[in-house]
């Protein structure tokens, strides 16, 4: 893609820049924007190769973030900051509260001082995943999340001028393997379940940065709240369709329990925007053969 602005690159800045969302933000938003992104400790990030320039930014300390704003100046913020429910801090209150709940709300005032736009990431997980099989949850939808990680995430959404898209992703991490495809890549000749009644609609890391790049530069006035799905998919096939891109061998057994439908209905997103998700097939083979582990090989 051509650099947007006068002559020059407008700035975006990444929250989260080495998370497994962020770091592929900071790659694909390269090529258009002046990246800049915010991690916890620039120097061992700088052996990542981020094509952007690294500021060093907690989310557990706020105070920095104003003069940090101002000193960027910004024309988009995407924060993808999030404690996931796979660490034991998400299991802990006062960290999950700080970071999943009341971080977003500190961003969206500060972002909306500066009169930037603020795109934040939210996840399928404010709901329980007690929903029909042949349903995906809209918008409209009451969040019925038990667990805290649900409803921290569900408490951080924040509203317009601001973007909040509920997702959920698929891809490689950077320093550490607790995700389904870094776990999936080390099950190698192993056996292991598949719930066929476990119902996913996420998408690849690579394909939600490419969605939220072309909402950055085609769409500035979309705000609120947004569902963004692929087609629903149950993690048995999902994991046969891995296995045949990983070339994992694993002994994937089909399982009907438990039973979670956390599918996100995105009629509404794509009636705004036009902009049409990958098929599984798609994603799938343009992440992955492109893409390896970054534990298996330098990014």
């Amino acid at each position: 893609m051509e650099p947007i602005g006068n002559g020059g690159r407008e700035r975006a800045l990444v929250l989260g820049a080495t998370g497994m969302l962020g770091h592929e933000l900071v790659q694909r938003f390269a090529a258009v924007y002046d990246v800049h992104a915010t991690v916890r400790n620039p120097a061992a990030a700088q052996a990542h190769g981020l094509p952007a320039a690294l500021h060093r930014l907690d989310a557990f300390d706020v105070q920095p973030l104003r003069s940090l704003l101002e000193r960027v100046a910004p024309r988009v913020v995407v924060n993808c900051i999030g404690i996931v429910k796979q660490l034991e801090e998400g299991s802990q209150p006062i960290p999950a509260i700080t970071v999943n709940a009341l971080f977003p709300h500190h961003v969206q005032s500060a972002v909306a001082d500066m009169r930037a736009r603020l795109i934040h990431v939210s996840t399928d997980c404010v709901f329980s995943g007690n929903l029909p099989l042949e349903r995906a949850y809209t918008e409209d939808d009451l969040p019925d999340a038990r667990d805290l990680y649900g409803r921290t995430k569900l408490l951080g959404e924040v509203g317009a001028p601001a973007l909040t898209v509920r997702t959920s992703i698929i891809g490689w991490e950077l320093t550490r393997a607790t995700g389904l495809l870094g776990w999936f890549a080390s099950q190698s000749g192993m056996s292991v379940q598949g719930f066929t009644r476990a119902i996913f609609s996420g998408l690849t890391t690579r394909a939600l940065a490419d969605v939220l790049l072309e909402v950055s530069l085609r769409f500035p006035d979309l705000a609120g709240l947004y569902h963004v799905s692929a087609e629903p998919i149950s993690k048995y096939e999902l994991l046969k369709m891995l296995d045949k891109r990983l070339r994992v061998d694993a002994e994937i057994s089909p399982v009907d329990d438990p039973v979670i439908n956390r599918a996100l209905d995105s009629s509404r997103f794509r009636a705004a925007t036009g902009i049409e998700i990958p098929s599984w097939d798609e994603m799938l083979d343009a992440y992955l053969t492109t893409d390896r582990s970054p534990h298996e090989a330098p990014a």
